[in-house]
C-alpha cells in the first residue's frame, strides 16, 4: 500500500478500495521529539484502546473506524477532511492549562476561579482549544473566539460540544473504574457526507491524562498512567536534560521504558476491563 503520512506515533496508508489504514507505531514522543527506545506494545495498546471507546462513544458521535487491520496495531478507516483545530477538553487544571492559568487566571481565553492549584478539579469541562501546528513545532491555545474566526460559527459551536460530550462521556465510564480524566485531546474531520466525525485515537494514554481517583491530590503532580511520566522523567536530574537547551532529549532507560509500558498497560485493562493480549 502507498504510504500517505507519517506522524510522530501513527502512519497512514491507501488501500486499493479508497479506505485508510493507520498503524500506530511503538514510538513515543514527549516535548515534541519522539524517543528512543520505542515502548514495547503501546501501538497495539492505543489502537485497541481506541476501538473500545470508539464503541463506547458510538452515539455520542459517528467515527471514522471501516473495520480492524491485520495486526492489532492497525485499523481501516474511511477518510477525512480534517478540521484544522486542536479540540481539546479539561475537567481538571495541570500541564500547559495550569501555566496558562498561573501567568493570567485563563486557559484558551475561559476565566477561572482564584486559588486554583495543580491538579484541581474545575467547576465544569471547559473547551480549551489549540493550533494544530506542523510536526516538530509547537500548538498554541487559542480562544473559542479565535475557532469561530478560522471555521465559523456554526462549526465553532459543533466542535466544542463534540469535544464537551466525548470527554463527559469518557470520564464518567473511566471513573467508575478507578481512573481520573483529567483532560482529553481528539481530532474531528468532515466525512464525504459533510458530518464532523471522531477520528485518529481518542481517549488513550497518548491523548489525554489519567490519574489513579485513590491517589488525587490537589497541589502537586499527580500519579498518572499516561505519557506524563516520560515528560517527568526527562525534566528530572536523572535525566540530565535541559529541555530548554536546544538539543534533543537521551535515550530512555530500560527502567524508564519498562514503567511506562506497564502505566500504558495497567490504563488499558483497567478501563476497558480486558486484559491485553497484543
Amino acid at each position: 500500500m502507498k504510504r500517505v503520512h507519517s506522524g510522530k506515533v501513527r502512519d497512514l496508508y491507501e488501500t486499493d478500495e479508497g479506505l485508510l489504514l493507520m498503524v500506530a507505531s511503538d514510538r513515543i514522543s514527549a516535548f515534541d521529539y519522539i524517543m528512543e527506545p520505542d515502548i514495547p506494545d503501546k501501538g497495539a495498546i492505543l489502537t485497541q484502546m481506541s476501538l473500545w471507546w470508539f464503541d463506547q462513544l458510538k452515539d455520542v458521535v459517528p467515527n471514522h473506524v471501516a473495520g480492524r487491520g491485520d495486526d492489532s496495531r492497525g485499523v481501516l478507516c474511511r477518510p477525512l477532511k480534517m478540521v484544522q483545530v486542536e479540540c481539546v477538553a479539561r475537567g481538571y487544571l495541570a500541564g500547559g492549562g495550569l501555566s496558562e492559568y498561573r501567568a493570567g487566571g485563563t486557559v484558551s481565553g475561559v476565566a477561572l476561579p482564584a486559588g486554583l492549584e495543580d491538579g484541581s478539579r474545575l467547576p465544569e469541562p471547559i473547551f480549551t482549544p489549540s493550533t494544530k501546528a506542523p510536526q516538530g513545532e509547537h500548538d498554541e491555545p487559542i480562544s473559542y473566539e479565535q475557532v469561530v474566526a478560522q471555521v465559523g460559527a456554526e462549526t465553532a459551536a459543533e466542535l466544542r460540544r463534540i469535544t464537551l460530550a466525548v470527554y463527559t462521556r469518557g470520564a464518567e465510564i473511566a471513573r467508575e473504574r478507578g481512573i481520573i480524566v483529567a483532560d482529553t485531546k481528539i481530532e474531528l474531520g468532515w466525512d464525504a457526507d459533510g458530518v464532523l466525525t471522531l477520528g485518529d485515537e481518542v481517549l488513550t494514554p497518548d491523548s489525554s491524562r489519567f490519574w489513579p481517583v485513590d491517589e488525587w491530590k490537589p497541589g502537586r503532580s499527580q500519579p498518572s498512567f499516561d505519557k506524563q511520566f516520560v515528560r517527568d522523567w526527562l525534566v528530572s536530574p536523572e535525566s540530565g536534560w535541559d529541555k530548554d537547551s536546544g538539543n534533543p532529549p537521551p535515550r530512555l532507560p530500560d527502567h524508564i521504558v519498562e514503567l511506562t509500558r506497564q502505566r500504558y498497560l495497567e490504563a488499558y485493562e483497567r478501563i476497558t476491563g480486558a486484559s491485553f493480549s497484543g
